[in-house]
């Protein structure tokens, strides 16, 4: 690819090319798929990258690049979000309900989970939970569990490690850090892990 030119002009032209690519893209697209696209080396798109990731960095326009679900995106800046909520009544992390955060939590540490693993673990019904976070493009389905019935299993999207500012979803923080009582985590743990145990056997 352009291979005559300046090592600049290789950088500057592949730069564009990036930019348009993650523009149209409709979720994070990983540096391979962008290296395949151009024609162009992991190392050189990743340098190209990093000069688009300077270009926009914030405060300069109104997105910036970001790495998120394995691969680079273009988002909101942070000090325009609320103007275009305003306009799209795109919801963030704040908006969903208790409800709708309780039962996204459970599918994010849990995946794949199925609704009854769901609401065994909430103690209620999580079928209108489940239908709004699917409905939002939060989770998704991920085939069926190999049990009676077959339920649907879901996991998370790419939208919602990019709504929550994650990498992979083993960015998650620790249920520690949600503790609120002496042995609450360990009685939250034991309860997943005997769903997922349920599961498998």
């Amino acid at each position: 690819m352009l291979d005559d030119a300046p090592f600049t002009v290789i950088m500057d032209g592949l730069s564009r090319h990036l930019e348009a690519l993650l523009f149209v893209a409709p979720r994070p697209v990983p540096a391979t798929d962008l290296a395949a696209a151009c024609g162009a080396s992991d190392d050189e798109v990743a340098t190209a990258l990093a000069q688009l990731a300077d270009e926009y960095a914030d405060g300069r326009h109104g997105i910036v690049l970001h790495e998120v679900a394995g691969g680079s995106t273009f988002s909101v800046a942070e000090d325009c979000a609320e103007t275009v909520r305003r306009h799209t009544g795109q919801e963030r992390p704040e908006d969903l309900s208790p409800a709708l955060l309780e039962t996204l939590s459970v599918v994010a540490y849990l995946e794949p989970v199925t609704r009854s693993d769901v609401a065994e673990v909430r103690g209620v019904s999580s079928e209108w939970a489940l239908a709004g976070l699917e409905e939002r493009g939060l989770i998704e389905e991920r085939g069926r569990a190999a049990t009676p019935g077959a339920p649907i299993l879901y996991g998370t999207t790419d939208r919602f490690l990019k709504l929550f500012g994650l990498r992979a979803r083993d960015e998650l923080p620790p249920l520690e850090e949600f503790a609120l009582e002496a042995g609450e985590v360990e009685e939250i743990r034991a309860r997943l892990l005997a769903n997922a145990a349920r599961r498998r056997a």
